[in-house]
């Protein structure tokens, strides 16, 4: 185990709540370079190139999801499904109804997707983190919960379907 891996087990056994961000800020590195040390249970990286399958799928589940995008100190959420998209001027366009979310994403510039089971607040929580050639996230794609604020189970099991075919 290298020093960084050794130093983020250590954080996350005195203060499991903390957020990989968190942690990349006060040991002055990457947050992928943070959740690529993170035991080989709670998260599977794989390669930015299946950036749009992985959104399609996660379109395709016709559920809200929440997407986060942390700008400047800031956190921007949308809760929704995840609409359908398409590529077009070097963009993949999402193209969501009123309420729903829009955008423009250069995927091409996706180098990493980490897949990521880890509690947060004291609940479950899985997402898909979207990350740069920095190691910088991009944004997330959190899975939905119900009105008690319960993971979707079809979710939950589509998911981690997905990290263990990704994973073998």
């Amino acid at each position: 185990m290298d020093d960084l891996a050794v130093q983020v087990n250590a954080i996350l056994e005195q203060q499991p709540h903390q957020l990989p961000h968190e942690i990349a800020h006060s040991l002055n590195t990457n947050e992928l370079a943070v959740i690529r040390c993170y035991p080989p249970e709670l998260v599977v990286v794989v390669p930015g190139a299946l950036a749009q399958s992985l959104l399609e799928t996660i379109a395709d589940w016709h559920t809200t999801v929440t997407v986060i995008v942390h700008s400047g100190g800031s956190i921007f959420e949308i809760k929704a499904p995840l609409p359908a998209g398409k590529n077009a001027r070097g963009y993949f366009n999402l193209l969501g109804e009123p309420g729903q979310l829009h955008g423009h994403l250069k995927l091409d510039l996706i180098d990493h997707i980490a897949l990521v089971s880890k509690p947060f607040m004291g609940r479950d929580s899985h997402y898909f983190g979207f990350f740069n050639q920095a190691g910088e996230c991009v944004f997330k794609v959190y899975l939905g919960r119900d009105k008690q604020g319960k993971l979707l189970p079809e979710q939950v099991s589509a998911f981690v379907a997905l990290k263990h075919d990704l994973n073998n």
